[in-house]
Formats: C-alpha cells, structure tokens, sequence
C-alpha cells in the first residue's frame, strides 16, 4: 500500500540526503554501468518518470532491459509494460507478454495482473476468460489490490468463472479496504442493490464516500508531483503527506473496464 507515494518520498530523502538530484543520478548511473541490476532498474524508473533527470521512454526501456536481463523482476515487468504501451519502444504484445511471464515466474504479483489482463482482452494472446481469473487470482491472493478488485469484476459479470456475487463482494472488499477507489465504488453499489450481501442503504453510502475522499486524496498526490517536477521539494512532500493522511493507494493510474497495473 502506498508503493507509488513511498517510492516518491524514498527518492526526496535520498536527494536532500546527497544534496540534490543530480548527484544521486550520477551515483545511480555509475553503479548501472558497471552492471548493478538494482541501479540498473533504479536509473530506467529515474528516466521512466523523469525524476532527476528529463523524461526518456527509449532510455528507460534501455536500462529495463539490461536490468530485465539479469534477472530483475520488477524491471521485467516495467520493460513489458513498455512494449505494452507502446513506450520507448514499438508496441508489441507478444514481447509484454514475454517479458510479464518472466516475471511471473519470480511470482511478480503486477506481471500475473497484467498477464490475466491480456488473456481477459486477448492482447497478444488467445483471449481465454478462465486464464485472465487464473492470473488474477494468484496476484489477488498476494493481496494486490487491483489484482482483487478484477477478480471480483470475474465473479460480478460470470467471466471465467460460475457469477457468484458473494465472491463478488468478498474481492471488492479486500481492494477496497486497501483504498481502491473503483473497488469502494462497486461494494457500495453491491449494498445499495442488495447483491451478494443484505442491502443497505447506510453501508452503501460508507463506501461511496470512502471512495469520494480517495478521489481528493490522488488531487493532492498530483498537486505533489506539480511541485516535485518544479523541484519545489518542501512543499512537494507536503502535499504528498496529505495524501498519505488519506491513505491514498499509489500503484494503478489507468482505468478501461477494469484495471490494469502500472
């Protein structure tokens, strides 16, 4: 919970720690260049989201790959979310996939979302319903949240698996409890409309406005990275402590009829 925040803040403390940005890209680049996987992944995300450095999609998928190559699960997965969306790379789904299944096998819980996505909309594989809720499953079980909330869209719609609105409820909870904006907005509608649980009106509106709060706490996430790419630190990291007081969950940022990590 809150990687995406965590990971914003790590990087502030670590810049104010070296005395700026700059000097922490060096330190990270020299460590890549002499094949450190970990700094390797490290400089990729800093040209991936432009922290430190200006934004280069081809350079990031470079260092992804060098690190992917020596095994590095989570630039595994971030290099086949290049090639999925087309980032730095021509698109090409057959490589996502190649890339998130090397992942998985490290058991990357965002390679098997991304993976039961592929198979759920038959991007760069046969489209197989049971597959997608396959791959969700072992992510939902490692407690990822949009892995959760697309588990519980399975069972609410039938796909791939018997409709069952009691598993339904009992997935949407768990995403939402960890702040998941989509899956607060589908437990309330399953009160509301009395399925899967008892209706009621009382809990329904709990979780409509659990999710209301969500949605400001991501407005003042952005307001954070406003100042953050304006390297006004101080008031940056103020802005994500709000956040945080709201327990805005960070890892997921693209909504089509279900979610898909990134």
């Amino acid at each position: 919970m809150l990687r995406a925040l965590r990971g914003w803040i790590g990087l502030f403390a670590l810049c104010f720690a070296l005395h700026g940005c700059g000097h922490t890209f060096e330190t990270i680049k020299r460590a890549a260049e002499q094949g450190d996987a970990k700094a390797q992944f490290n400089l990729g995300l800093m040209y991936d989201k432009g922290r430190g450095v200006t934004r280069d999609f081809a350079e990031a998928a470079r260092w992804y790959l060098q690190a992917a190559e020596h095994g590095n699960a989570e630039a595994q997965f971030n290099l086949g979310l290049m090639y999925d969306n087309g980032r730095g790379v021509a698109q090409d789904y057959a490589e996502a996939e190649k890339w998130y299944r090397k992942a998985v096998e490290q058991e990357y819980a965002k390679a098997q979302t991304n993976l039961g996505f592929m198979y759920e909309y038959g991007r760069g594989v046969a489209q197989d319903y049971a597959e997608a809720v396959n791959w969700y499953r072992k992510a939902a079980e490692q407690g990822l949240a949009p892995a959760q909330f697309n588990l519980g869209l399975m069972y609410d719609n039938g796909h791939g698996v018997a409709q069952d609105y009691a598993e339904a409820v009992k997935w949407y909870r768990k995403a939402a409890e960890q702040g998941h904006t989509p899956a607060q907005y589908n437990l309330g509608l399953m009160y509301g409309e009395g399925r899967g649980v008892m209706r009621n009106s009382a809990e329904a509106l709990r979780w409509f406005f659990q999710a209301e709060e969500q949605e400001l706490a991501s407005i003042q996430f952005k307001n954070g990275a406003r100042h953050m790419l304006r390297k006004n630190y101080a008031e940056a990291l103020n802005w994500y402590r709000k956040a945080a007081e709201l327990g805005l969950y960070g890892c997921v940022n693209r909504t089509v009829s279900i979610w898909f990590v990134s």
